[in-house]
């Protein structure tokens, strides 16, 4: 069984006694490390990879384990490179440290970024220690192989065991991996990648003895519960501690002072309770007595942001695609088609609120967390604190989710700043209240969409623009534009094929903290363009799925040049990653065939169609629903297909792909953040609804064989989900959702 420990970097160089490998970040030298390996340190040319005198294989996670399996993949990747045996391999969690390369879980970028730096760490180490071995015997390295943890020769069968071949390999001058002709192993001798291979904290978690953050205790630790001001930008004007200090445990009462708006990652400020236990912190915070100055988004209502966004949104924007010419094209069709779409914001709700302990000593400060992002915290901590990052450590626990919430470092800020005011190490615990009232949140939307069709139901002309509050506004002031990064999301990368086609953003003022959320701004996105389609199809009077196919038109990789468009592309290149309508069809193709589309369902049962490419990937969404007299929706089955090229681990794609359509019923059936007087109305998941087991759909995954690279998986199973459902809402009822979440009176039976 893999074993998995977490270890401080000390304990990790401190035990790496034999053979530490990886790739390009911090290598030393040639001579350097030659000349430490003979003096007996660890031989270090990387920080990834550790195979100790006895053989055992010690592999760093740098990327955070939320749910999603990249504690396990991407150490398969290497352990499968280098020939290791799974059994014989332990898996290290890094702290934040800008040495192990990027650390942000967020993106679905992990696989993608890291796929083939761990293949070159293990194949480079493998590579080492056949020449070690073929120094031993004096023969060719070229006929040396790595074998489930042992070198063999080949021509003579002799065997030589990976601690030995570490040894040795310790003493010798060997070519680092940036100078070797690295030998990768091909597909048919892969133990691991492609497998289905269980998560390395799986019995841990099933048996309650994982290390989260909010298990973190410290010897001497004290607990603080912070009072923020309900409005975002507000601040404490006075406060009163008097009947706080009263409750049995407190022990003080701080005030954190608050960051001006935009706050980015800093502490919103608030009167922080401290006691000797959580309890005892809540039940003090209850009885502050606070005057609050609400500051600038005091009035600020959503009902009347929304109307006001949808009134932009009916207004010319700044064109960011511009293909032919729209208006003439409209003007001459048979048939125009308009419709206006509309998201609510979203508040994160992972089921581990926010929560983190810092231990300020000394002029350094060591921290413990969840976090997505471990250098984050470490830069924000150093920034509050008046200190350099080498003198802040963060250590990462496990994630009890994330979806884009835990790459923000605010709340591990606040248990740094307290800590050093006490002098005591100090655990920071947000409330579910807090977690839903003072989140960074999905960012509301309103979207208008025209499109012209000819006499035969094809379009010639298509409209879309879109109106949102940039996330970059919550980090720069006068931001009312959205970024090419939040535009490529749905809007610029429009795949149908369309001769006139005209992509507009307008301007939206933002007055709550917004994040990323899990897919971002690829849910009102994918929402209102595979919506948009479906009506299409009805309004030519042909099969949705059929229709699609068309739009889709002949396999073909998008030219954002001639389209006039800055296509980021998710931070890769797009020769390595195109923008392939053949893949979308692909991917369509095989949800349908095994979706049963086309068979006849009950009445006021229908079903819908969606396909959307987001994070690199391309994925297709069939869902089955049921419709009551009373409005109630029901979803007996969804069939969900995913293209993200080679798969690592089919396993934790699978149930990254059955989490993403439960998020997906839950934005488009429950969830919804609403706006009074500038505070959050909803506070827990009372009334921030979710999806529950009784909703959760019979659903199949199907994953299309790929030897591309390896594209997104957490995040582009979300997309399609709502306007799947809404596209079978119309086939149910007759009746179009235009807006989540979904109001069920609506769709009463008359």
């Amino acid at each position: 069984m893999t074993t998995v420990v977490n270890l401080s970097r000390r304990e990790f160089v401190g035990g790496a006694a034999g053979l530490v490998l990886g790739f390009s970040i911090g290598f030393r030298e040639f001579p350097a490390v030659a000349a430490e390996a003979h003096a007996g340190a660890a031989f270090e040319p990387n920080v990834y990879l550790t195979i100790d005198p006895s053989g055992d294989v010690t592999i760093v996670a740098h990327r955070s384990e939320m749910g999603t399996g990249i504690k396990t993949g991407l150490p398969m990747v290497l352990a499968d490179e280098l020939g290791a045996d799974w059994t014989r391999v332990k898996i290290v969690q890094a702290q934040g440290d800008p040495k192990y390369g990027d650390q942000n879980t967020d993106g679905s970028r992990s696989t993608r970024q890291f796929y083939e730096p761990m293949r070159i760490a293990g194949a480079s180490a493998r590579q080492m220690l056949e020449a070690a071995a073929a120094h031993v015997w004096s023969v060719n390295a070229n006929d040396c192989q790595a074998r489930n943890h042992t070198i063999v020769h080949v021509p003579s069968g002799r065997q030589l065991s990976f601690g030995d071949a570490a040894r040795i390999a310790a003493t010798l001058e060997i070519a680092p991996p940036d100078h070797m002709e690295l030998r990768f192993r091909p597909a048919n001798e892969w133990r691991y990648v492609g497998k289905p291979v269980p998560i390395v904290d799986l019995n841990a978690i099933v048996r309650g003895k994982a290390t989260y953050g909010i298990d973190v205790v410290l010897p001497g630790m004290k607990y603080a519960s912070i009072e923020r001001c309900p409005v975002y930008g507000g601040k404490a004007s006075q406060f009163d501690a008097t009947e706080a200090m009263k409750v049995p445990g407190v022990e003080q009462v701080v005030e954190i002072p608050a960051t001006p708006i935009p706050s980015g990652f800093y502490p919103l400020g608030g009167i922080a309770v401290i006691a000797s236990n959580t309890w005892s912190a809540q039940q003090g915070r209850e009885k502050l007595k606070i005057t609050w100055d609400f500051g600038p988004n005091a009035s600020h209502d959503s009902t009347a942001y929304r109307a006001q966004l949808e009134a932009t949104a009916k207004q010319p924007g700044r064109v960011v695609r511009n293909q032919g010419n729209v208006d003439a094209a409209l003007g001459a069709a048979k048939h125009h088609i308009a419709a206006d779409y509309f998201v609510p914001y979203y508040a994160h709700a992972p089921m581990e609120v926010p929560n983190a302990v810092a231990h300020f000593v000394d002029g350094k400060c060591e921290i413990w967390t969840p976090t997505q992002f471990p250098q984050s915290p470490r830069t924000t901590a150093a920034q509050v604190l008046g200190l350099t990052e080498e003198d802040v450590t963060v250590n990462v626990t496990l994630l009890g989710g994330a979806f884009g919430r835990k790459s923000k470092s605010d709340y591990v800020a606040e248990a740094a700043l307290l800590s050093r005011k006490i002098g005591s190490p100090v655990k920071v615990t947000w409330t579910r209240e807090d977690e839903i009232q003072h989140d960074y949140y999905h960012a509301i939307s309103a979207q208008h969409l025209e499109a012209g069709l000819d006499a035969k139901g094809r379009p010639s002309a298509w409209l879309h623009r879109t109106v949102f509050p940039a996330i970059e506004s919550t980090f720069q002031p006068d931001v009312t534009y959205g970024s090419a990064g939040e535009l490529q999301q749905g809007v610029t990368d429009m795949p149908y094929a369309i001769a006139n086609v005209r992509c507009e953003n307008g301007p939206a003022a933002n007055h709550v903290r917004i994040g990323w959320y899990r897919s971002v701004y690829n849910i009102p996105h994918a929402f209102a363009v595979c919506s948009f389609a479906d009506e299409l199809a009805h309004a030519a009077g042909k099969d949705p799925l059929e229709y699609l196919r068309e739009l889709l038109g002949e396999p073909r990789k998008l030219d954002f040049a001639a389209m006039h468009v800055d296509y980021p592309n998710y931070g890769a290149s797009l020769d390595m990653y195109p923008a392939d309508t053949g893949r979308l069809r692909g991917v369509l193709d095989l949800v349908a065939q095994n979706s049963g589309w086309g068979s006849r369902l009950p009445s006021r049962h229908g079903r819908g169609v969606a396909v959307h490419r987001s994070f690199l990937s391309y994925a297709a969404a069939v869902v089955q629903v049921a419709v009551g007299a009373d409005g109630q929706i029901t979803i007996p089955r969804v069939d969900i297909g995913l293209d993200c090229g080679l798969v690592v681990n089919p396993d934790r794609v699978r149930a990254q792909l059955e989490g993403a359509v439960i998020m997906g019923i839950s934005n488009a059936l429950y969830s919804n953040i609403s706006i009074n007087q500038g505070r959050i109305e909803q506070s827990n998941f009372s009334d921030y609804l979710v999806a529950r087991t009784d909703i959760t759909p019979e659903t199949h995954v199907h994953l299309v064989e790929s030897s591309a690279p390896p594209g997104g998986v957490g995040e582009p199973g979300v997309p399609p989900i709502a306007p799947a459902i809404c596209n079978a809402i119309f086939a149910a009822t007759g009746k179009r959702i235009r807006a989540l979440p979904i109001d069920p009176a609506q769709l009463k039976s008359t």
